[in-house]
């Protein structure tokens, strides 16, 4: 953990921050319950006074966040063989008003709830999901009142935003970032209410892109006098829609049949026509439903040249990423921070996801070695 916590936390230049850094990290991979300091410090038998310290790291402390998480980001990328980008809509409940962000959310289950929001990025590799960014969505007097603002310490250029525009700055900067810039982004957009700038924006960054959509998400279909059609619409044109099957593991290990259905040539999307003269194609992928009573699901993908499988096995991207979810709220305590600010909200979030990455990445490489090695012996 030192030499993780010396390379990810380099940007700290003081000792007794990443002193700091280490014992909260460690606190988070050993305690259990819930992740405040004080939980920590009295679950690890620390000193008394290192509740108070683990609150100034995280609360007081003026450490940029950023430069540890693009570390972070280069280590994953690097030793974790990452095969997709995706982004993941956290909401976590809160009791009262005074929480940084705190505002009615309306959560996957349909029912708003009292809390924030959250956006992450993460990087999916074979068996994890890691989270290298986060950020917090702002809404209603967290936007514009300036007392508030100034309680919480949000910067000045932290608006209110739509989802969507979180998810293309991340995509801007992950173009920079070394064994990870080529790799396609596996997204759910059928709660974005910006999907179509989002397909647009990624398409302008010319990234490769696996997206669900909704039914009512249109495009541009035909050669000669293309029409736009809502996707939904389009695949129940009559001969419009090729067959295609895709073999899954159950969770018994057993082998299953899925059908696939693809759009029999390839559409454009309207927020493109005639920007820049360049012809982007996509292909439409659908999911039927299995009984006849779930709605069929939909995707958007410019990866033409692969074949159906190959695409849609990009989408356990998103399995994982919620089983990263999972782990992170039951173990490193990402729904857990007490605090008030926006610094010391991103410093929790920054700390919960080193600590994923500190426990397994260690399984995919020096772990899984020292595992083998106790075993031989």
């Amino acid at each position: 953990m030192q030499r993780f916590v010396e390379d990810v936390f380099r940007s700290l230049h003081r000792v007794e921050q990443r002193r700091w850094a280490r014992a909260y990290l460690w606190a988070l991979s050993h305690g259990s319950g819930k992740k405040t300091p004080r939980r920590m410090a009295r679950a690890d038998s620390l000193p008394s006074a290192a509740a108070h310290g683990l609150h100034q790291f995280i609360n007081a402390s003026p450490w940029d966040w950023q430069p540890v998480r693009h570390r972070l980001a280069q280590r994953v990328a690097a030793e974790a063989a990452p095969y997709a980008w995706t982004v993941a809509d956290l909401t976590i409940p809160k009791n009262g008003e005074h929480s940084v962000g705190v505002h009615r959310v309306d959560a996957p289950t349909g029912q708003p709830v009292n809390g924030q929001r959250a956006v992450g990025l993460f990087l999916a590799c074979n068996g994890h999901s890691f989270p290298v960014d986060w950020s917090l969505v702002l809404s209603g007097p967290w936007d514009w009142d300036q007392q508030l603002r100034r309680r919480a310490r949000i910067p000045d250029e932290e608006k209110e935003r739509p989802v969507g525009a979180y998810v293309l700055d991340y995509a801007a900067e992950a173009v920079m970032l070394p064994h990870a810039a080529g790799l396609p982004w596996v997204l759910d957009l059928t709660r974005c209410d910006d999907a179509a700038g989002v397909l647009a924006g990624l398409a302008r960054e010319r990234l490769d892109m696996v997206c669900e959509v909704d039914p009512g998400q249109v495009v541009l279909a035909g050669q000669h006098t293309p029409a736009v059609r809502p996707v939904g619409e389009l695949m129940r044109m009559r001969h419009a829609r090729q067959p295609h099957v895709m073999v899954q593991q159950t969770p018994e290990g057993r082998p299953k049949v899925v059908p696939i259905h693809a759009y029999v040539g390839t559409v454009r999307l309207p927020q493109l026509a005639g920007t820049d003269g360049a012809v982007r194609t996509y292909r439409i992928l659908e999911r039927p439903a299995p009984d006849g009573h779930l709605p069929a699901r939909y995707w958007i993908t410019n990866l033409t040249d692969r074949p159906v499988e190959q695409v849609l096995s990009l989408v356990r991207a998103r399995t994982a990423t919620q089983s990263g979810i999972s782990v992170l709220k039951e173990r490193f305590g990402v729904l857990d921070f007490e605090g008030r600010s926006f610094p010391g909200w991103h410093h929790h979030m920054t700390m919960a996801s080193a600590a994923y990455a500190h426990q397994y990445l260690g399984d995919t490489s020096e772990g899984v070695r020292a595992e083998l090695s106790r075993a031989a012996s």
